[in-house]
C-alpha cells in the first residue's frame, strides 16, 4: 500500500505542474488578445485558437469568460505593479522616476488601442471595481513616495498637500482613460499621459525641479 501512495504521488506531481504551466500560458494569451482587441471582443474561441487548444481545455481551467477576465486583470496588475516597485528600487530622481513608470505602463498596454479599460467597466464592472481599488492602494503609495522624496530633493515645493496630490493623481490617471471625455480617435493613450505628466509635475516643481524636467522633455522630444 504505501508503495502505491508513493507511486500515485509521483505520478500525480508532473500532472500538477503540467496544468499550472497550462494555466499560466492561457492567462498570458488571454491577456495579450484582451489588452489588444478589448474583453469585449474576444471570444473564447479567439483564444483557443491562438493557443492551438481546444475550447474544453479552457473550461477545464476557467469556468467562464468572466473568470478568465478576472484572472487576467489580475495578473497584468501584478506584472505592473512589480515592474513600479523595480522602478522605485533603482532610486532615481522623482522627476524621471515618473517618466519611467509612465514608460513601463504604456509599454504593457500598448497605448491601449482597444479601449479595455473602458469594455472592463461596461462589461465586467465587479472585476473593475476589484481593480480600480487595488490600483488605488499601489499607485497612492507609489506617489506619495514619491512626492515625499521630490521635496525632501528640493524638486518639489515644500508646501505641496501630499495626500491630496496623490489622490488627484490617481483620478486624473483614471479620467484620461475616459473615452467619452478623451475620443481615443482624437488623442493616444500615450499623448494623454505625456501632456498630464507634464501637466502635474509644472504645478508642483521648484526652479531645480522645472530645470530637470525641460530637459527631459526635450529629451523625448528629440527621440521621437
Amino acid at each position: 500500500m504505501l508503495k502505491l501512495w508513493k507511486l500515485f504521488r509521483f505520478l500525480k506531481f508532473p500532472v500538477v505542474i503540467l496544468l499550472s504551466i497550462m494555466r499560466d500560458k492561457i492567462i498570458s494569451n488571454a491577456s495579450e488578445l484582451f489588452i489588444t482587441y478589448g474583453f469585449k471582443s474576444v471570444t473564447m474561441d479567439d483564444i483557443a485558437n491562438q493557443i492551438g487548444i481546444s475550447k474544453k481545455t479552457i473550461y477545464q481551467h476557467f469556468e467562464n469568460k468572466t473568470k478568465l477576465v478576472e484572472a487576467t486583470t489580475m495578473h497584468m496588475f501584478e506584472i505592473i505593479s512589480h515592474g513600479i516597485d523595480c522602478i522605485c528600487e533603482l532610486e532615481k530622481n522623482p522627476i524621471e522616476e515618473l517618466y519611467d513608470i509612465k514608460s513601463f505602463v504604456m509599454l504593457h498596454l500598448k497605448d491601449e488601442k482597444s479601449s479595455p479599460q473602458y469594455q472592463l467597466q461596461k462589461y465586467y464592472p465587479k472585476i473593475s471595481a476589484t481593480l480600480k481599488k487595488k490600483q488605488f492602494e499601489v499607485m497612492q503609495k507609489c506617489v506619495t513616495d514619491n512626492l515625499k522624496k521630490g521635496v525632501e530633493k528640493k524638486l518639489f515645493r515644500q508646501d505641496i498637500n501630499i495626500d491630496f496630490i496623490s489622490r488627484i493623481y490617481f483620478n486624473s490617471m483614471v479620467s484620461l482613460k475616459d473615452q467619452d471625455l478623451f475620443p481615443l480617435n482624437n488623442f493616444s493613450m500615450n499623448m494623454l499621459m505625456e501632456n498630464y505628466l507634464e501637466y502635474h509635475l509644472r504645478g508642483i516643481c521648484t526652479p531645480k525641479g522645472l530645470d530637470i524636467l525641460t530637459k527631459i522633455i526635450n529629451k523625448n522630444k528629440n527621440q521621437q
